[in-house]
């Protein structure tokens, strides 16, 4: 489990435990064992198996693990995803961080699933953005892959992407593009972001990698595809729907990038059932 992401979890617990469970804590002896058991309630795919696992070993490190799903597996309303066997103070005490990382997710990974299969038999990558919740980045670009779709850079720090803003700072999509190639590390692919045919046609010019046409009509897109003519990779982004990938598709581009596979997914719906061990 990454050190990050450890951190998340016990700041999570943190966060909702506190210096203690005041109705746990009182109502249950430390020393009962329990058994947990996490059910969808609607049909999804599910993320964060070994996740939950790792939240109740926070606070079990005995506990007894027994997985019906894998991440990344689609599940049936009212199946068992996973189920835990150990202290039933701790149970109680991370059921709801659990759930809590279970559900945001596995909806993540449902919503992506639900696009990539409107393109599944086409040549053509659907990624995720920077638009993550803070603090779970990792976490949601994990989900994102889960529900079959591809990671675009993680952050500012392991891709170039230059952007409009860089753009109006550098003077034009030429600029910023050459004076990019003359500091760059080699290794990295220089991107950038084009609103019309004009820019395009500049950045094909300075010899960019990847060209992002932005929030363009249906028809300039086109255009653009045949101006950049196979020598760059095609990306395309802004204000996607589902019901649009296929037609981007069928227009030659290499790569669709979504926001909304993360910003705008909702939480599924999973439960967990805590009884006291016989």
């Amino acid at each position: 489990m990454n050190s990050s992401v450890r951190q998340l979890i016990q700041s999570a617990l943190d966060e909702d435990i506190g210096p203690g469970d005041v109705t746990t804590e009182n109502l249950v002896d430390p020393d009962r064992m329990g058994i947990g058991t996490i059910m969808a309630k609607e049909s999804m795919v599910v993320v964060g198996v070994s996740l939950s696992r790792e939240i109740i070993s926070f606070l079990d490190p005995g506990v007894k693990v027994r997985p019906f799903h894998e991440d990344g597996h689609w599940v049936n309303s009212g199946e068992i995803v996973v189920e835990f066997q150990g202290s039933l103070q701790a149970l109680l005490k991370g059921e709801r961080t659990a759930l809590n990382f279970m559900q945001r997710l596995s909806g993540i990974a449902t919503l992506v699933r639900s696009y990539v299969n409107e393109i599944k038999d086409m040549p053509v990558h659907l990624v995720d953005t920077r638009k993550t919740t803070p603090g779970l980045r990792f976490l949601e670009k994990y989900a994102v892959r889960m529900g079959g779709a591809l990671n675009h850079r993680m952050g500012l720090y392991d891709g170039i992407l230059i952007k409009d803003n860089h753009i109006q700072t550098c003077g034009g999509v030429g600029q910023a593009v050459n004076r990019m190639k003359e500091k760059a590390p080699h290794l990295l692919k220089i991107e950038v972001e084009v609103a019309n045919i004009d820019q395009t046609k500049e950045a094909v010019a300075a010899g960019a990698d990847v060209i992002m046409l932005d929030n363009m009509n249906i028809s300039e897109m086109e255009e653009a595809v045949a101006v950049i003519n196979k020598r760059a990779l095609v990306e395309v982004s802004g204000n996607i729907s589902r019901s649009k990938l296929k037609q981007l598709a069928d227009l030659g581009v290499d790569i669709i990038s979504i926001g909304a596979l993360t910003h705008s997914a909702r939480s599924v719906d999973l439960s967990m059932n805590i009884k006291p061990a016989v």
